[in-house]
């Protein structure tokens, strides 16, 4: 008999670290999950490494690549821990960071009361080198080597050693910036330097500016966190491949991460969206809202026909970002999420969030505000435990603490649980609405799929303020975002700016430029090991209406580009545009196309798990009854346990009940029911929809 294989995926979060291997033969699963360390992430990776091959009486020999989602860059730019940053730019564009873009967060009513956030570089750490490009890339003024040298000293002199480049128009020809990168590694070896046309070889001069800043700011940290867990993962498995996960839905090896550490972002949210995506499709959801509901925040985001809505109008905290990325919305609405009263007397709860340490006054661990764990667990909502036992609640410490609370507003312990449970929910309903009909798309025409430790708690409430139809909860939903880093294909994506009308498009400048941005994927994929018939190129272009400011992206079909092909993506475009807005200029002579960006991903496709069928059991529903529980809903009640392991294919669990597992839990409301798929996902619909 052949040695066992398996790939492992682990997604580090706030609270818990989960991981989750799959063996490449059989295709069978094991999850388990461990407390995360903020201190040093890489501990937590390997506890859970070395947890699951435990499981499974392996060793480090059996694994055969690993997958991970971090949210290292991101913590760093929401908390805002970045170092000094050195930024150096045209002549005469000095002030790019300060001018900055003229909307306003939340729209014009709020301009009163916004105050513009301190612009990730100072006016003091910027520099400008003479020289000048036009918009085709032609050399209006040449580089300046004496500019650059005296830039590059003054960093060095000062202490800088992380420095962002942004020239103009360096989309269309990068000379320039190389010329600097040259002057900086001569001059400062010892920077850390990003050139825009690196990063984000589109224009947008302030949009590229700061996501060029971005990465530069994120590389030490990044690069030192990924490359410690590289050292420290040979000692288990030497020499295994390491992925990490991309915020556009790919991963990419370690060893180019380094390079490309901006590109993580949004890793973790980004994983989830797509294990759950597979999940919802093999369950026959083809329209799937996903909902990734941890200890620190909740994470939610569209999926139509099994891929993820993409954006590159993102932003993670006070900065602009132009990378691919799923399109996620984030609220500060997770189990760890803290209740507070307001100075006006109000009850608010989160985004502060009590993390893993000291975590929720139930841990018993130094924790002294409320949050949404402590109010599950004084309603019974969950049990008196977590991970089976591993980590213990105190129902007591949780109910002292929200008495003290509750003394502030006047307010009873079971009023106060399930207002911040209310209130919880409200936020997570009103992200789920920006993904949808804040989108043009009715929240109504969607199956909510909810996953992570927390992120079905509040399903059946979701499904009241929502309209919604049905729940999917995946089974082990606490581990679908390291599942879905299993899912995953290595990605890269690359950007050339081409703006022309429609009109004047040239198809042989057009089918030139795609072939560049292949040639660029086809490299890196070489590089990860992908031969060439493996390889899969994936071509869209972003196009606009003469006169907007904004694109909307739409495939490009494969063969040759001639002008017939052209012509089916401004048909393309139109049909979109109508889609997302609502009428149709198709017709309109007035209106002429105006192509922007030729995109380019490169696809190394990796073999996915198999999803298994649940085996039939014997006995009826009944066989997973473990004991009962005092749980408040409307009103205390006594409400049967049903363990989710022991659920069969067809058993239905009917409210009020809890179905409970190793890393989650399910509260089903009374007039709800939860019914079990082939899969074992549990499908949760209004009695009356039975």
């Amino acid at each position: 008999m052949s040695a066992r294989r398996v790939r492992i995926g682990i997604d580090t979060g706030g609270t818990f670290t989960d991981v989750v291997a799959v063996d490449e033969d059989t295709g069978e699963v094991a999850t388990t999950k461990t407390p995360s360390t903020p201190a040093d992430p890489a501990d937590g990776f390997l506890t859970g490494v070395q947890k699951v091959l435990g499981q499974l009486g392996l060793d480090g020999s059996a694994v055969t690549a690993v997958s991970h989602g971090t949210t290292v860059a991101t913590n760093q730019l929401l908390e805002g821990k970045l170092d000094r940053i050195g930024f150096i730019t045209t002549e005469g564009y000095e002030s790019v960071l300060e001018i900055a873009r003229q909307s306003v967060p939340d729209g014009y009513g709020n301009s009163y009361f916004w105050v513009k956030p301190p612009r990730i570089v100072p006016a003091d750490l910027v520099r400008t080198v003479r020289g000048r490009l036009d918009v085709s890339g032609a050399e209006v003024r040449p580089f300046s080597t004496e500019d650059a040298v005296a830039a590059a000293r003054f960093f060095r002199d000062a202490g800088i050693t992380t420095v962002g480049v942004c020239f103009l128009h360096a989309y269309a020809d990068d000379s320039h910036e190389r010329a600097m990168l040259d002057v900086l590694r001569a001059e400062h070896p010892g920077a850390v330097v990003s050139i825009s046309s690196q990063v984000l070889r589109e224009y947008r001069e302030y949009e590229r500016s700061v996501t060029t800043l971005v990465d530069a700011a994120v590389k030490p940290k990044v690069g030192a966190y990924v490359t410690n867990i590289r050292r420290r993962l040979d000692e288990i498995a030497p020499d295994v491949p390491f992925y990490v996960m991309k915020s556009n839905g790919g991963v990419l090896s370690a060893a180019e991460v380094v390079h490309q550490p901006i590109t993580t972002m949004l890793s973790g949210p980004a994983a989830g969206a797509l294990g759950a995506a597979l999940i919802a499709g093999t369950a026959g959801f083809d329209r799937v809202l996903t909902c990734d509901g941890g200890g620190t925040s909740t994470d939610v985001t569209v999926v139509i026909d099994g891929e993820p809505t993409l954006t590159t109008e993102g932003s993670v905290g006070e900065y602009p970002s132009k990378i691919p990325m799923i399109d996620v919305v984030t609220v500060g609405a997770g189990g760890g999420s803290i209740a507070w009263l307001s100075p006006e007397g109000t009850l608010k709860v989160g985004p502060r969030s009590a993390g893993a340490d000291p975590g929720p006054i139930c841990y018993d661990n130094g924790g002294t505000e409320p949050t949404v764990t402590d109010a599950h667990v004084v309603l019974g909502r969950i049990p008196p435990h977590l991970l089976g036992g591993e980590i213990p609640l105190s129902v007591d410490a949780a109910r002292a603490g929200l008495e003290r609370l509750g003394g502030e507003l006047g307010m009873g312990v079971e009023q106060l649980a399930t207002g911040i449970l209310e209130i919880s929910a409200w936020n997570q309903a009103n992200a789920l609405r920006q993904v949808t009909v804040a989108r043009g798309l009715d929240v109504r025409d969607f199956t909510l799929t909810t996953f992570g430790g927390s992120g079905s708690l509040l399903a059946c409430r979701l499904m009241d303020v929502l309209g919604l139809p049905r729940t999917l909860v995946p089974p082990n939903p606490g581990n679908v975002s390291a599942f879905g880093l299993l899912t995953v294909d290595v990605r890269n994506d690359y950007v050339q700016t081409m703006v022309s009308r429609h009109a004047d498009l040239s198809p042989a400048a057009v089918a030139d430029a795609f072939a560049a941005l292949e040639t660029q994927a086809a490299a890196a994929l070489d590089e990860e090991g992908f031969a060439r018939d493996q390889q899969r190129m994936q071509r869209t272009a972003d196009l606009r209406y003469v006169g907007q400011a904004f694109e909307v992206r739409v495939p490009v079909a494969d063969g040759a580009l001639d002008a017939a092909a052209l012509d089916a993506v401004a048909t393309a475009f139109h049909a979109a545009h109508s889609r997302l807005y609502g009428y149709d200029f198709a017709a309109d002579p007035r209106q002429a196309v105006e192509w922007v960006n030729l995109r380019v991903s490169g696809i190394g496709p990796i073999r996915r798990p198999d999803i298994v069928e649940l085996k039939s059991r014997e006995g009826g529903v009944d066989r997973s009854v473990t004991g009962t529980r005092r749980v408040f809903f409307d009103d205390w009640a006594e409400a049967p346990l049903h363990w989710r392991p022991d659920l069969g294919p067809g058993d239905v669990v009917v409210g009020p009940a809890v179905v409970e597992e190793f890393g989650s839990t399910v509260p089903v409301h009374p007039g709800f029911a939860a019914t079990v798929d082939r899969f074992g996902n549990l499908l949760l619909t209004k009695e009356s929809n039975q």
